[in-house]
C-alpha cells in the first residue's frame, strides 16, 4: 500500500492523503467507524470508472470479513452541477428512508465537489445528522470543497446559499482517482491550488510556477500518465490541504480568518452564477482572482508585479484570466452578454461573507499574504472599475489634486526587452531588477523560454527576474511564438530566430506571429537585411509583416550588412544585438538617409557594453557600425531604468494642472531619449523644470497658462509626442499653434498614432492636422474644451497604450466625465496607470459598461488620407472631386494636368507623337509618385484610362490595401457617350465608348473600394441636391457620419418596384413617417452592378433617408436563388461600396459570406435577419433565441427576426421573447393577417408598406397610418395636446403646420393657439397637472420668461438664450425641457436650397442685425462650420453685447467701420435679422452691398453665395431684393419657419413630419 500522509484539522488527524490508497480507505472506515449501514453515494460517471469499481469491490470484500452483519448500499445521482439541488437532495433522503437507514448510518461521498457538498448536506440533516466520510475524486474537491465541513446545495438565486457546517469524520484524498479526470477538470482544480498558495505560501506559489509546464504537458496529453508526476501532484494537493486545514482549525464557522480562502470567490462566484454550467468553478475563480488582485492594486495595496505574476501562473496552467479570454468565451457562448456589472453586483451583494448587503473581498498584500488577514468591505464603484474595460475619467478636482507628488513609473519597455535578449544570448546568471512586467515582456520571456534560451526564475516575491543564459544555444520548438502586438519583441526576435539551432525532436523552423494589428506593422527592411546575410525567411501572409517562418540552423554570415533604418530604429538594434554571434565580424551600414530615433540605437550600444561587447562607430562612413565577434557575459545584476516615455504622463499631469511632480529615477544621464521631454517640451511651454543626473521635477504654471511651441523636433523621443499633443491642446497664445515634427515612424506603431491624435483631439473641440512627418495642434482654452460624447463612445484608444494614457490627461480637464475605451491596453507598458491616477493623483474614476453590445464601428475613419477618384471620362470626376475637396478641406489635384506639366506637352500631342503604350507607362509612373507624395490632404482625380495599365492598377490596389479610399465614379453610359462624342479636349477613343466601358468595368471594380453613381440632373436645384447627396455619401464612407440607430418608435418603407426611375416623383411621398427606406435588390429587374447603383442614385436624389440594402433569398421570402452565393456576396459587397447606411445580412448565408461582409463592412450598419417563411417556429422555440444570439455574437447593429402568426397568442409569445432579448436592438414581427398586432407593437424600424406600392414586401404589412391608428386605439398613444403660446399669435402658422402632419401620419394629437403674454398663465392653464400636455411652440414675448418653468435646457437654448420649444422630459415626470429650433430652421433652409456641407471648408458667414434671432443665426452658422462669423448692424453697441454672450470659439467679428469691412474675408452665407417692414438704413445698406459684391466675386466654398431672410412677412423683403441684384441665391423667411417647425415636430412627437405637407400648410396658404 502507498504511503499515507495525515493532516490534522480541528485537533484530529482525519485528513489522509496518498496515491493508490483505496485499501487504506476501506480498512480505516470499517475498523474505526462501526455501523449497521454504510452508504456509498457517487454519480453515474464515477460509478463506471475502474478506481471506483475497485473501491466498491474492496469495501464489499472487507465488510463481509470484518462486519458481516453490516450492509453496504449504493446510490448514483446524475452528474453535473444541476444535480446539486433541493430535488436531488430530497431523492437521496427518500432513498435512505426507504432503505431503513438510521442515525448510525455512515455515508461515503465519493465524487467531485457536487457530490461532496450535496451529500455532506444530506448527512447534516438526515436524522438530524449522521456521519459522513468525504472521498474526493476531482482535484477541486480534494483541495477545497471536501475539507472544512462546508456543505450546501444551489438555488436559482445563487450557489451554496442553503447548507450547513458538518465536519466529515474522515477526508480520504486518493490522488490516483485523478487518473480518470478529464483534462479540463484537472486544470479547473488548479485554480483553487493557486489561490491557496497566493494567500498563504509564497514558496509554494514559486514551486507551482516551476511545475506548470510539466503539469500541463501531462494532463493534456492524449494518454495522460499521471504517475509520471505523482510526487509533485501529491505535494500540490497536500500543501493546499495543509493551508485550508490550518485556517479551518482556527476559524471553523467562517467568522473571520476562513474568509481568506474566498480570495477570487466574491467576483468568481458572481460570474459562475451567470455562466454555470458552461464554465466551471475554477475557471470562474481564476478570473475572479485576477479581478480581485487588480482591485487590490487599484487601491494601492498590491504591487503590479504580483498581479502580473498571478496572471502568468494562471495562464501557465491553462486557466482564463479574463471573461474575454478566447477559450472561455467559446465555452460560455451567448452567456457572455449576460455578464453585466449590475447583475454581478447583485450576485455579490448576497455573498455569504458579507455584512448585510455590504460587499466584502479578500485583498492580497503580496504573494503569500492577505491584507490585514481579513476580508474587506469594498465599494461598488471600485468593483465597477475593475470589472470593466472602459473608464470614465472625472474632472481633476483642484481641491483633491495633490500640490506635489513623487511617482516611480514601471521599468523601461525598451531597456527591458534589450536586457532579456542579451541575457538570453549571454552566459552566466543575471538578476534583472525593475523589469517591466507587462504584455510585451511576458511575450518576450515566453519566447526565450520556448527557445531554451535561458532558465528563468524569480526572487523578491517576483520583483527580480533571475535569468541563467544558455550562451546563445537556442533551439527550435513546436509552438509558434505568439507576440500579441509587441512590436519590439517581434523585431528583436526576428534576428534572434536566425541564430536558432535545430531541435531534432521538433521542427526545423521558427514561426513568429501576432495579433491582427501586429500582422499589419512593417518588418520588411529588417527581413531584407537578414535575407541578404544568409537567413531564410518566408512571409506566411502579407509581404512585409508577420507572421514569419524563419528557417533554423542558418545563422548569420556576418560581413557587411546594409539596412534601411528610416522607419524603425528597432531594426538596427535587432541586428546589433545578434551581430556578435555571426560567422564573421559585422559591419552594419544604415542606408536610405538619417536613421530614425538615433538615441535608441545609442541605448542598445551602451547596453551591449554592459554585457561585454564593444561596438565602434565608423569614423569614415556615416551611420556605420563595427560589431566584433564574441559572446555576452551576463553581469551579476542589471537594474532597468523606469520608462521615460511613461514618465511623461505624470510630468504632463503636473504641467496641465499647475502642480508639481518628481520622477526620482530618471534624469539627464538616462539612456532614454524621452528623458529630455521635460526640458525640451514642457519647459518651453511654461513649466519650471529641475533635472539632475538621476531625477526630474516638473512644476506647471497656473491652470490655463501653458504656451504653445511654434515648433519642436521630437525625433529623439517620438513616443512622447502623444503626451506633448494633449499638453499642446490646452496651450494658448493668440493664434499660435504647436507643430511637432520628426515623428513619421509613429504612423506604423500600435496604430497610426498621428491620425489617432487628430481624430480624438477633434472630439474635445481641438483642431489638429497632420504634417508630412508630424502634427500641428491648435490649442484652445481649458474652459472651451468639449466633453466627448459618451453616447458616441467617447475616446477610441485603438488598443494603443500611449493613446489611452495621453487622453486620460486631457479627459480630466473637461467639466464632465470622459469615456475612454479599452483601458486595459495600458498593460503593455504601465498596467497600473489607472491605479496611479486614482491613488497618487486622487482622480475619480468610474468603470463604464455600455448598454447591450457596442455598435460603434471598428473601422478607422479616413482622417487626412487622400482620396483617389477613378472612372470614365465624363463621369463627373473633376466636378465631384472638387466638391469633395471643398467639403473635406483638401486640395484638388488632376493627375492628367499634373502629367501634362511634367511632360511639357498636352496629352493629345504626346499620344500623337509616342502612342498610347508609352502614355500608359508615364501615367503609371506619375500615379505611383502622386499616390505616395500626395497621400495626405488631397483629392486625386485620375484619367479615365488609368486602369488600362497593370502597373497603375497595382498601385490603386495597394492604396486600397493600405487603408486608403479609391472611389469609382460612374454615370449613365448613354449620357457619357453623348458627352464624349462632342468632347475635343482629350484624345478620341480608338474604339467605341461602350466597348471601352465593357473592357474597363471589371478593372474599375477591382481597383476601387467605393462606388458612386451620379444621377442625371435636369436643373440647377437638382444639381445642388446631387452635391448634398454626394457630400452625405462622402461623410459615410470616410466615417465622418454614422447613422444613429433609432431608439423610439420608427418605421422603414419596403419598396417593391422593379425600377425606381419610373416612380421617382412619388418616392418622397412614399417615405412619409419613415426613418429609413429599404431597397430590395432581389426585386429589381436587373441585378447588374451599374443598374443597382443607378437605383441607389435615384433614391438618394429624391429621398434623404438612410438606405437599407437587402438581397433576400427564396428561402427567406425573396427572389434570389439561395445557391447563387457568388452573386449574393458580390451584391452585398456592392452595397458596402455604395456606402449604404444599413445592410441586411441573412443569418442563412454561408458563414464565409457573413464573415467577408463583416470584415469589409466599414461604416455600414448591419441588420442581421432571419425569416421563418414556413411558419413552423413558435416564439417559445429555442431556435429563435439561437438566431438572436448568433446575430449578437456577430456584433450586428440590429437583429431582425420575422415569424408567422396563425393566432393572436403568437403575437403575445413574440412580445415575451422581445422582453427578455434586449442586448442588441430587435425588430421582431409576425407575418400574415393574424400577425398585424406585432407590427403595431414593434418599437423600432417596423417594416411598412404604402397604398401606392405594386405589392407588399411581406404578407400582413401595414402602412404608417394603419399602425399609428391601431396603436392609438389600444392606448399606445396618449391624445396629447400642444399649443403655440405668445402674443399676438392669431396669424401663427404653427397650428396649420403641426395639425397637417398629425392628420397625414394619423397621430391622435391636437395643436391649438393660446394667446398670452404671461408665462405664469401659460403654466397654470396648460402645463400644471395636465396629463395630456404634449408641448409648446413659444413665440414672443415668452421666449425668455418661459425658461423659469423648464428643468433642463438644450445646448442651443442655453447658447441662444431663448426658448421656442417646450416638451416634457421622457422618464422624468413633471420635468420640462426647453429647446430652441430657430437655428435648425436656418441650417436646414440653407441645405434645402443647395448650400453644401461646409464643416471643413473655408467659408465665412454674416449676421445682419442685432434682433432676437441674431444669436440663433450666429449659433446656426457656427454649427454649419463657418470659420469666422461677422456681425453688422445699424448700431454696433448691441452686437458687442451679443458677442460677449456667445462662446469665443464662434470667432465673431463685428464690422463697424469701413476699414474692418475692407479687411473682412469673403462671405458666402448671410442671415438677415433686421426688420423687414421698413427700408434699410443707408449706411448699413452700403456695407451690405460691399459684402454682397465681394462674396459673389469670390464664391468661397465653391457654391453660389446665399442669403436667408429670417422674417417671413412680406414674402419679398428689401434685403432680398438687394441680394438678388448681386446674383445671390435668396431664401424667403417662410422656409425658415417650415424648417424650424419640422424640428419642433420631431421634438414633440419623435416623428419626422412629411415635408411637402407641412410646407404646403405654411407656404401654400
Amino acid at each position: 500500500m502507498s504511503s499515507v500522509q495525515k493532516v490534522p484539522i480541528l485537533g484530529s488527524e482525519t485528513i489522509h492523503v496518498g496515491y493508490g490508497i483505496q485499501n487504506h480507505i476501506v480498512q480505516e472506515v470499517i475498523a474505526t467507524k462501526a455501523s449497521s449501514t454504510y452508504v456509498i453515494i457517487t454519480d453515474t460517471n464515477m460509478a463506471r470508472t475502474e478506481p471506483f469499481k475497485k473501491l466498491l469491490a474492496d469495501f464489499n470484500t472487507k465488510l463481509g470479513v470484518s462486519r458481516p452483519d453490516s450492509r453496504l448500499l449504493t446510490y448514483y445521482v446524475a452528474p453535473g452541477e444541476e444535480s446539486k439541488s433541493r430535488e436531488t437532495k430530497a431523492a437521496v433522503e427518500d432513498f435512505l428512508l426507504q432503505k431503513g437507514c438510521t442515525r448510525d448510518t455512515v455515508i461515503l461521498a465519493v465524487g467531485g465537489g457536487v457530490i461532496g457538498d450535496m451529500i455532506g448536506f444530506v448527512a447534516a440533516t438526515f436524522m438530524r445528522g449522521v456521519r459522513v466520510i468525504q472521498v474526493p475524486t476531482s482535484l477541486l474537491a480534494m483541495v477545497d470543497s471536501s475539507v472544512g465541513g462546508k456543505t450546501a446545495i444551489d438555488t436559482p438565486l445563487g450557489k451554496n446559499f442553503i447548507g450547513a457546517f458538518h465536519q466529515p469524520d474522515y477526508v480520504f484524498v486518493d490522488v490516483s482517482f485523478l487518473e480518470t479526470l478529464p483534462a479540463r477538470q484537472f486544470i479547473n482544480g488548479m485554480a483553487e491550488v493557486i489561490k491557496t498558495a497566493a494567500i498563504w505560501n509564497e514558496e509554494e506559489f514559486s514551486r507551482l510556477e516551476r511545475f506548470s509546464k510539466q503539469f500541463l504537458a501531462v494532463v493534456t496529453a492524449p494518454n495522460p500518465d499521471i504517475r509520471s508526476i505523482k510526487d509533485d501532484l501529491v505535494k500540490t494537493v497536500l500543501e493546499s490541504i495543509r493551508v485550508k486545514a490550518s485556517v479551518v482549525s482556527s476559524d471553523e464557522k467562517e467568522s473571520g480568518l476562513r474568509n481568506l480562502l474566498n480570495f477570487g470567490h466574491t467576483i468568481g462566484h458572481a460570474i459562475e452564477a451567470v455562466v454555470t454550467p458552461e464554465a466551471l468553478h475554477g475557471e470562474c475563480v481564476a478570473v475572479g482572482m485576477i479581478k480581485e488582485a487588480e482591485l487590490a492594486r487599484y487601491l494601492g495595496i498590491l504591487s503590479p508585479v504580483a498581479v502580473a505574476r498571478i496572471a502568468k501562473c494562471l495562464v501557465a496552467y491553462g486557466l482564463p484570466t479574463s471573461i474575454d479570454d478566447k477559450d472561455f468565451l467559446k465555452k460560455i457562448g451567448f452567456k457572455r452578454h449576460h455578464i453585466v456589472i449590475d447583475t454581478l453586483l447583485q450576485k455579490m451583494a448576497i455573498d455569504k461573507k458579507n455584512d448585510g448587503s455590504k460587499i466584502k473581498c479578500v485583498l492580497l498584500e503580496s504573494i503569500g499574504r492577505c491584507y490585514q488577514l481579513k476580508a474587506h468591505q469594498v465599494s461598488k464603484r471600485d468593483l465597477g472599475f475593475v470589472l470593466t474595460d472602459e473608464v470614465l475619467v472625472h474632472e481633476f478636482s483642484k481641491d483633491a489634486t495633490p500640490a506635489t507628488n513623487v511617482v516611480i513609473p514601471p521599468g523601461s519597455k525598451s531597456i527591458s526587452n534589450r536586457a532579456l535578449i542579451m541575457a538570453a544570448l549571454g552566459s552566466g546568471t543575471v538578476r534583472i531588477k525593475n523589469l517591466l512586467h507587462s504584455d510585451d515582456t511576458k511575450h518576450m520571456l515566453d519566447a526565450v523560454s520556448l527557445l531554451k534560451g535561458a532558465e528563468i526564475s524569480t526572487e523578491d516575491n517576483g520583483a527580480t527576474i533571475v535569468l541563467k543564459g544558455n550562451g546563445g544555444k537556442m533551439v527550435t520548438c513546436d509552438d509558434q511564438l505568439y507576440l500579441g502586438n509587441a512590436g519590439t519583441a517581434s523585431r528583436f526576435l526576428t534576428s534572434v530566430a536566425s541564430l536558432v539551432g535545430i531541435n531534432s525532436q521538433s521542427s526545423n523552423h521558427v514561426i513568429l506571429t501576432g495579433n491582427a494589428r501586429m500582422q499589419e506593422r512593417p518588418i520588411g527592411p529588417l527581413v531584407d537585411a537578414l535575407r541578404s546575410n544568409g537567413s531564410s525567411i518566408e512571409y506566411l501572409k502579407n509581404t512585409g509583416s508577420l507572421p514569419l517562418k524563419i528557417e533554423a540552423g542558418k545563422g548569420l554570415k556576418g560581413g557587411k550588412i546594409e539596412l534601411a533604418a528610416t522607419i524603425s530604429s528597432q531594426y538596427v538594434s535587432s541586428i546589433l544585438m545578434c551581430a556578435p554571434y555571426a560567422d564573421e565580424e559585422v559591419t552594419l551600414s544604415l542606408v536610405g538617409g538619417k536613421p530614425i530615433s538615433q538615441l535608441y540605437i545609442d541605448m542598445t550600444i551602451d547596453m551591449m557594453k554592459s554585457f561585454g561587447i564593444n561596438v565602434t562607430k565608423s569614423t569614415t562612413q556615416e551611420y556605420t557600425y563595427h560589431i566584433p565577434k564574441g559572446a555576452y557575459v551576463n553581469p551579476e545584476e542589471y537594474v532597468i531604468e523606469s520608462d521615460a516615455s511613461s514618465a511623461t504622463y505624470p510630468l504632463a499631469f503636473a504641467a496641465m494642472t499647475g502642480t508639481s511632480c518628481t520622477i526620482p529615477n530618471i534624469g539627464s544621464s538616462s539612456l532614454q531619449g524621452d528623458a529630455r521631454f521635460a526640458v525640451d517640451v514642457l519647459k518651453p511651454m511654461g513649466c519650471k523644470v529641475e533635472q539632475t543626473a538621476t531625477s526630474t521635477t516638473v512644476t506647471g504654471p497656473p491652470r490655463g497658462q501653458l504656451k504653445p511651441l511654434a515648433h519642436v523636433d521630437m525625433e529623439p523621443m517620438t513616443d512622447a509626442f502623444l503626451t506633448a499633443s494633449v499638453v499642446a491642446a490646452v496651450a494658448v497664445d493668440g493664434t499660435q499653434s504647436t507643430s511637432i515634427t520628426g515623428i513619421a515612424n509613429q504612423r506604423v506603431k500600435e496604430c497610426n498614432r498621428i491620425a489617432a491624435m487628430v481624430s480624438e483631439l477633434a472630439k474635445f473641440g481641438v483642431k489638429a492636422n497632420e504634417l508630412p512627418d508630424g502634427i500641428e495642434i491648435h490649442g484652445i482654452k481649458i474652459e472651451d474644451l468639449v466633453t466627448p460624447s459618451t453616447e458616441n463612445r467617447g475616446i477610441k484608444t485603438f488598443d494603443d497604450h500611449r493613446v489611452a494614457m495621453s487622453f486620460s490627461l486631457l479627459a480630466g480637464l473637461c467639466k464632465d466625465p470622459v469615456l475612454i475605451q479599452e483601458r486595459s491596453c495600458t498593460g503593455k507598458t504601465w498596467p497600473g496607470w489607472w491605479d496611479t491616477l486614482h491613488t497618487k493623483f486622487n482622480v475619480t474614476i468610474d468603470g463604464y459598461e455600455p448598454e447591450g453590445v457596442s455598435h460603434t464601428s471598428t473601422a478607422e475613419t479616413n482622417e487626412n488620407k487622400s482620396v483617389i477618384v477613378i472612372g470614365m471620362r465624363a463621369a463627373g470626376k473633376s466636378t465631384l472631386s472638387k466638391w469633395m475637396a471643398s467639403f473635406l478641406g483638401f486640395k484638388f489635384l488632376d493627375l492628367d494636368e499634373f502629367l501634362e506639366q511634367k511632360l511639357g506637352v498636352d496629352i493629345r500631342e504626346f499620344i500623337k507623337q509616342k502612342g498610347w503604350e508609352e502614355f500608359r507607362k508615364e501615367e503609371a509612373i506619375v500615379a505611383s509618385e502622386c499616390f505616395a507624395k500626395y497621400s495626405q490632404g488631397y483629392v486625386l482625380s485620375t484619367g479615365g484610362g488609368i486602369v488600362e495599365g497593370e502597373e497603375a492598377r497595382n498601385s490603386l490596389k495597394s492604396y486600397v490595401k493600405a487603408g486608403g479610399i479609391v472611389l469609382h465614379l460612374h454615370r449613365d453610359l448613354d449620357e457619357t457617350v453623348q458627352f464624349l462624342s462632342a468632347d475635343t479636349s482629350r484624345p478620341a477613343y480608338v474604339s467605341e465608348i461602350k466597348e471601352v466601358w465593357n473592357r474597363r468595368e471589371k478593372w474599375y471594380d477591382e481597383c476601387s473600394n467605393y462606388f458612386f453613381y451620379s444621377s442625371h440632373c435636369n436643373d440647377e436645384l437638382e444639381f445642388k441636391h446631387l452635391r448634398n447627396s454626394f457630400t452625405n455619401y462622402i461623410k459615410t464612407i470616410t466615417g465622418l457620419k454614422t447613422v444613429e440607430i433609432p431608439t423610439k418608435r420608427s418605421n422603414f418603407i419596403s419598396l417593391t418596384y422593379p425600377d425606381l426611375s419610373e416612380v421617382e416623383s412619388q418616392l418622397e411621398e412614399l417615405t412619409y413617417g419613415c426613418e429609413a427606406v429599404e431597397l430590395r435588390i432581389d426585386l429589381l429587374k436587373d441585378l447588374s452592378e451599374s443598374y443597382v447603383a443607378s437605383q441607389t442614385a435615384v433614391l438618394r436624389k429624391y429621398v434623404s433617408l438612410p438606405i437599407i440594402y437587402t438581397v433576400r433569398t427564396k428561402s427567406q421570402g425573396g427572389k434570389v436563388e439561395d445557391e447563387q452565393t457568388e452573386q449574393i456576396e458580390k451584391l452585398l459587397h456592392l452595397g458596402i461600396k455604395l456606402g449604404v447606411e444599413y445592410l441586411d445580412l441573412q443569418l442563412t448565408y454561408p458563414q464565409s459570406v457573413i464573415n467577408n461582409v463583416l470584415k469589409n463592412r466599414k461604416f455600414t450598419r448591419i441588420i442581421a435577419s432571419h425569416h421563418d417563411v414556413s411558419g413552423s417556429l413558435k416564439w417559445d422555440n429555442v431556435e429563435w433565441r439561437n438566431k438572436y444570439y448568433q446575430a449578437v455574437d456577430l456584433k450586428a447593429d440590429i437583429v431582425k427576426l420575422v415569424g408567422s402568426a396563425s393566432t393572436l397568442q403568437d403575437n403575445l409569445l413574440l412580445e415575451q421573447f422581445r422582453h427578455v432579448n434586449h442586448i442588441t436592438p430587435l425588430i421582431a414581427i409576425n407575418m400574415g393577417e393574424q400577425g398585424k398586432l406585432s407590427s403595431v407593437l414593434n418599437p423600432i424600424l417596423t417594416p411598412v408598406t404604402h397604398e401606392k406600392l405594386p405589392f407588399k414586401a411581406a404578407p400582413g404589412q401595414l402602412t404608417v397610418s394603419q399602425i399609428n391608428k391601431a396603436f392609438a386605439e389600444i392606448g399606445g398613444f396618449v391624445n396629447k395636446k400642444f399649443w403655440v403660446v405668445g402674443s399676438p399669435i392669431e396669424h401663427s402658422k404653427s397650428p396649420d403646420l403641426h395639425n397637417s402632419a398629425y392628420e397625414k401620419l394619423s397621430l391622435p394629437y391636437t395643436f391649438d393657439r393660446f394667446e398670452s403674454a404671461n408665462a405664469d398663465e401659460v403654466y397654470e392653464k396648460l402645463i400644471k397637472d395636465n396629463s395630456l400636455f404634449g408641448g409648446l411652440a413659444v413665440t414672443m414675448p415668452l421666449k425668455l420668461d418661459i425658461k423659469k418653468y423648464t428643468d433642463e435646457l438644450s445646448e442651443a437654448a442655453k447658447t441662444i438664450g431663448a426658448v421656442n420649444t417646450v416638451v416634457p422630459i421622457e422618464g422624468k415626470p413633471g420635468k420640462l425641457l426647453g429647446d430652441n429650433t430657430d437655428w435648425i430652421g436656418i441650417n436646414n433652409s440653407f441645405t434645402r436650397f443647395g448650400v453644401p456641407s461646409i464643416e471643413y471648408a473655408d467659408v465665412n458667414g454674416l449676421v445682419v442685425g442685432g434682433g432676437g434671432t441674431s444669436r440663433a443665426a450666429a449659433f446656426a452658422l457656427h454649427k454649419m462650420g463657418c470659420k469666422t462669423i461677422y456681425m453688422i448692424n445699424r448700431t454696433a453697441s448691441k452686437l458687442v453685447e451679443i458677442k460677449e454672450l456667445l462662446p469665443a470659439n464662434f470667432n465673431i467679428e463685428i464690422l463697424s467701420s469701413d476699414s474692418e469691412l475692407a479687411q473682412a474675408k469673403p462671405i458666402s452665407l448671410i442671415v438677415s435679422c433686421i426688420p423687414a417692414s421698413a427700408p434699410i438704413d443707408e449706411a448699413l445698406l452700403t456695407k451690405i452691398e460691399k459684402v454682397l459684391h465681394n462674396g459673389i466675386q469670390q464664391k468661397n466654398g465653391g457654391f453660389t453665395p446665399t442669403l436667408l431672410e429670417a422674417a417671413y412677412k412680406p414674402s419679398v423683403t428689401p434685403i432680398m431684393k438687394v441680394a438678388q441684384k448681386f446674383e445671390w441665391n435668396v431664401i424667403p423667411g417662410a422656409e425658415m419657419l417650415v424648417n424650424q417647425g419640422e424640428r419642433q415636430f420631431q421634438i414633440h412627437t419623435g416623428y419626422t413630419p412629411p415635408y411637402k405637407v407641412i410646407h404646403e400648410a405654411v407656404v401654400g396658404n
